[in-house]
């Protein structure tokens, strides 16, 4: 249940997958009220350019509150064209700090290509240990079954789908329906 006793916005599935010199973000498209899919085709995974710049988001939570700290993320970002690392701590002491942000419920995986990193409402700014990261309700399924692929010839996007594929078929809350978004070393 949601804060106000209301069944909240539930689920979805975000990777990150950093191999062979691209970084992949996929999600799938799933929304669900309760234990109901009201939507099977959302797009939870974004490019944006501030600056002519393009960094990659995927994000898994309430929406509203999720496109609130791209917005953030986007403003922070042209403040600091190219220092995604910069902008993302920004962002999370904004948002651990002012009483408006923390009441947000989302978490957003960012990439540039370069650098990789989960950022969350607890001020943290995680950079993955082994090139793979998720968020989400079927976030450590991908999560196991991406770093089981990692060692393999596939590409960073084949990992990306296949382990959505996985988490797919044992999570209720994600589906198949898949954006995915690459972007070069």
């Amino acid at each position: 249940m949601a804060k106000n006793g209301f069944p909240g916005w539930h689920g979805t599935t975000i990777i990150g997958v950093k191999k062979g010199g691209e970084v992949v973000i996929a999600g799938d498209g799933q929304v669900s009220l309760g234990q109901t899919v009201i939507k099977g085709t959302a797009r939870k995974v974004r490019r944006i350019s501030p600056g002519g710049y393009d960094v990659l988001v995927g994000f898994a939570g309430s929406t509203a509150d999720a496109f609130t700290l791209l917005e953030r993320l986007e403003s922070k970002l042209e403040a600091t064209p190219g220092q995604l690392q910069r902008a993302s701590v920004e962002l999370a002491k904004d948002w651990r700090t002012d009483k408006y942000l923390q009441k947000l419920e989302a978490m957003l995986i960012v990439s540039d290509g370069q650098e990789l990193y989960v950022i969350t409402g607890a001020g943290d700014v995680l950079e993955p240990e082994h090139d793979v990261t998720a968020i989400g309700s079927g976030g450590n399924f991908a999560l196991a079954a991406a770093r089981g692929m990692m060692d393999g010839d596939k590409s960073a996007e084949q990992v990306a789908r296949d382990a959505m594929a996985i988490a797919a078929d044992i999570c209720v809350y994600t589906n198949g329906n898949l954006t995915v978004e690459k972007i070069k070393s």
